[in-house]
């Protein structure tokens, strides 16, 4: 218990304090192999690009401990490409749909005509097309583009950024937000569990309560003696909390873990699954709109290849082939602990793209939700920390659980000899 707690005289904390963990972060690209016969209607054929992967290092700053039993941080991630791990290069070219314009089509389409005859014009004239041919590590961390400024000059506030545009740009040497947690001092089964974040207790993004709720942790550790139910945890990526299922029980090298993985229901419609209902409006099951915490823009977010997915999904493109081993997520969690051993979280960002009347760029386009990227963030425990969880919170434990039957094996001969001594004796 004492080592279990965010204290800096525990064994865990430092390892909390900077995660010794080597995380990568791999990313595959959904390339559009027909880009013309798309915007004539035609269904998308895809082609998966990459891994992409980057070694990713998490250090925590503005470490401060409150009177009430909670300490706040600030995690920051850092990213390094690995081109010995790739197949590929930030180099390579990739064609993707033109997200800024198909997003902001999608956005504009409720605005009078007139609005969306200008955002044509000033399209043609530069020459934007629904799809681009762009590097890898331009989609990742931005690239310039002039239909930024013509987008702030048309509808001011429609996107809430300016200068480079990357799906990745806020994802190197930044923070995930202000975190404040139980450390544990004096309740331990409340330990990493999330009091706020960013000051807030609920989030306002979605539609009801529930899943407005910060529940669980940060995801990096839970409370020890965990029971094989569920596990919680918010996201900020994902903008809000997500609960894993028990699935089973194994060892990872030696250490003995809970498997925790995503149910079905994750990103189930309401239909599908009522609680869920906050977080619409709503399309197939196995897709969840991030519109309202991604600028309104046109974003879902899923597993990849739309595993466990309305099958409507994948028949929709070509080139998918959802598998639980490719592309299920899960947490091999040490349950004596709450220390994670193994994990690899997995998701897939979508847009919906479709034919937008009054600009000229959407063609034919069909309406569908076209897979962009997956990526994952794995990581295990290993070498030197390995040998020191495993010493500490396994083979030690183990000892002084043979030892306890040993010395109970012990007394049982001289228990006997002193009941036979005391029957004697009368």
């Amino acid at each position: 218990l004492q080592n279990v707690r965010i204290n800096p005289s525990s064994i865990s904390f430092q390892m909390w304090k900077d995660i010794p963990v080597p995380f990568y972060l791999s990313v595959h690209f959904f390339e559009v192999l027909n880009p013309k016969q798309v915007i004539q209607g035609a269904k998308p054929v895809l082609s998966q690009r990459g891994p992409y992967v980057y070694r990713e290092y998490r250090y925590k700053t503005n470490i401060t401990f409150h009177d009430n039993d909670t300490v706040s941080f600030l995690e920051y991630r850092n990213l390094f490409f690995q081109p010995d791990l790739s197949s590929g290069t930030e180099d390579d070219y990739v064609v993707v749909p033109n997200i800024l314009m198909l997003g902001a089509a999608v956005m504009m389409e409720k605005l009078p005509n007139i609005v969306k005859v200008l955002l044509s014009g000033a399209l043609a004239g530069l020459k934007q097309e629904a799809f681009m041919n762009r590097t890898v590590g331009e989609i990742m961390w931005g690239y310039e583009d002039p239909l930024i400024n013509t987008i702030n000059m048309l509808v001011p506030g429609l996107i809430p950024f300016k200068g480079k545009f990357g799906l990745f740009v806020d994802f190197n040497n930044t923070n995930s937000g202000l975190f404040t947690v139980n450390t544990g001092m004096k309740n331990i089964s409340q330990v990493h569990l999330v009091d706020s974040w960013n000051g807030l207790k609920k989030v306002s993004y979605w539609r009801s309560s529930q899943c407005n709720m910060i529940n669980g942790t940060a995801g990096e550790m839970w409370p020890p003696f965990m029971s094989p139910t569920s596990l919680e945890f918010y996201s900020p990526d994902a903008c809000r909390s997500m609960t894993l299922v028990y699935e089973q029980s194994g060892k990872f090298k030696g250490v003995p873990t809970y498997r925790f993985v995503a149910p079905q229901t994750l990103f189930a419609n309401g239909t599908d699954y009522p609680p869920n209902e906050g977080f619409c409006p709503c399309m197939q099951s196995g897709i969840q709109n991030v519109s309202t915490c991604r600028f309104n823009a046109p974003m879902f977010i899923s597993h990849p290849h739309f595993y466990n997915a309305d099958p409507s999904l994948v028949d929709a493109v070509e080139g998918l082939h959802p598998s639980k081993d490719q592309h299920g997520l899960f947490l091999d969690v040490h349950p004596m602990t709450g220390i994670p051993m193994n994990c690899s979280i997995k998701l897939q960002l979508n847009l919906y793209i479709k034919q937008v009347s009054g600009i000229m760029q959407t063609g034919k386009i069909k309406p569908v939700v076209l897979p962009l990227l997956w990526f994952a963030e794995s990581g295990s425990i290993e070498g030197s920390v390995l040998k020191q969880f495993y010493n500490n919170l396994v083979l030690l434990p183990l000892v002084l659980d043979y030892m306890q039957y040993i010395f109970f094996g012990l007394s049982v001969p001289l228990i006997i000899s002193a009941a036979v001594l005391m029957a004697m004796s009368k």
